[in-house]
């Protein structure tokens, strides 16, 4: 039987939480889910994430929460998240930052489940190359798995389709996430490893990318600051589930999922 791994996009704020805690476990039975990664990094108030948020996000399912640029926006969760193997952050930030850049889970099975978090350097921050982190985190992974999934947070298209090439054949799954608009472009690249260019949100629809349409609309007209509030119509569930052969690592299939979960 293969592994199938459901990873959930970009979580914004209380309404993309509560969907969740409601919507979750039926996802994980209709598609008989071994294991559930999300990216939290929006989760709290739709920027950052705190202990109290990532605790409930694990009680309603989720295993492994993946994170961005964002991550370290609630200072008061630092110590937290530098203690908790759950929940990792881009491995390719500088040496000493709290955290976990990859961590191992393992399904109810038993199969162990390689994860690494990775953050882009095109509109992005300057951080360590991607790509050569990828080669040095992948090999340690595969030290003790053959499934290895990776969540590659970034802005530009080619930044993002060149590390799917780049580790094709070498990890199971390289997902993007970051932009919040979820790609019809999901597919399993010719050496075995699934791809998709930006997973999307799980949050209000109504909304320039998870907040309030109001406010970025008021800054790009005015190029003044403004003050962002979550939206919270329109909700609904992105997600790919990914089936993967536990011998290989290489995917199998991977599926696209847009849930609507009302206003």
């Amino acid at each position: 039987m293969p592994v199938k791994l459901l990873f959930i996009g970009d979580i914004i704020g209380k309404p993309g939480r509560e969907a969740l805690s409601r919507e979750l476990h039926r996802i994980v039975d209709r598609h008989y889910v071994d294991l559930v990664i999300a990216n939290g990094e929006n989760a709290a108030g739709g920027f950052g994430l705190t202990a109290e948020t990532a605790q409930d996000l694990f009680k309603c399912g989720i295993h492994v929460l993946t994170s961005g640029n964002h991550i370290w926006d609630k200072r008061e969760a630092v110590e937290y998240i530098s203690r908790s193997d759950k929940i990792v952050r881009p491995a390719n930030y500088p040496e000493g930052t709290p955290g976990h850049g990859a961590t191992i889970a393992r399904t109810p099975g038993g199969v162990k489940i390689g994860i690494l978090n990775l953050e882009g350097r095109v509109f992005m921050n300057s951080l360590d190359c991607p790509f050569r982190c990828a080669d040095r985190e992948v090999a340690k992974l595969k030290e003790e798995t053959p499934i290895v999934f990776v969540d590659f947070h970034a802005e530009a298209t080619s930044e993002k389709t060149s590390l799917g090439w780049y580790l094709d054949g070498r990890v199971s799954a390289v997902v993007g996430t970051h932009t919040h608009v979820q790609t019809a472009d999901e597919r399993v690249l010719t050496a075995g490893t699934a791809y998709i260019t930006d997973v999307g949100m799980t949050g209000a629809f109504d909304s320039v990318i998870g907040v309030k349409k109001e406010e970025p609309i008021y800054k790009f007209v005015t190029q003044r600051p403004a003050k962002f509030e979550i939206a919270k119509k329109d909700i609904r569930i992105n997600a790919v589930v990914i089936d993967i052969d536990e011998t290989t690592g290489l995917a199998l299939g991977i599926e696209r999922i847009n849930i609507p979960c009302g206003s």
